[in-house]
């Protein structure tokens, strides 16, 4: 499957930023998703996971009631609104897929993706 990320940009903290990642090449209802994120300097981390069905979600702590993940299997979009940015979420923003027939099962370390888009960059400014 391949991944496209977009919608990143410049944004003032306490904004708001919708990032989507566009998969193809096959049934994005068979692949858990999650997003990811690298500022410069520092590991990638994980941020929000996905379901394959979308019933499922996991939240990294420092982002919780801040961002929500969602997905449109028919569409083949992953989406993740993020609210009340402050300049630490500055980063670039990966998606990433695993192939995952169990449509509750959502995964979290970077090792369990097999797919990843090219990233967009994110920038909050204080």
């Amino acid at each position: 499957v391949q991944l496209v990320e977009s919608g990143g940009g410049l944004v003032q903290a306490g904004g708001s930023l919708r990032l989507s990642c566009a998969a193809s090449g096959d049934a994005f209802s068979n692949y858990a998703t999650a997003w990811f994120r690298q500022a410069p300097g520092k590991e990638r981390e994980f941020v929000v996971a996905i379901s394959p069905s979308g019933a499922t979600t996991r939240y990294a702590d420092s982002v919780k009631g801040r961002f929500t993940i969602s997905r449109d299997n028919a569409k083949s979009t992953m989406y993740l609104q993020m609210s009340t940015l402050k300049p630490d979420d500055t980063a670039t923003y990966y998606c990433a897929a695993a192939y995952q027939r169990l449509t509750i099962v959502v995964f979290t370390r970077d090792t369990q993706f097999d797919y990843w888009g090219q990233g967009t960059q994110v920038t909050v400014s204080s």
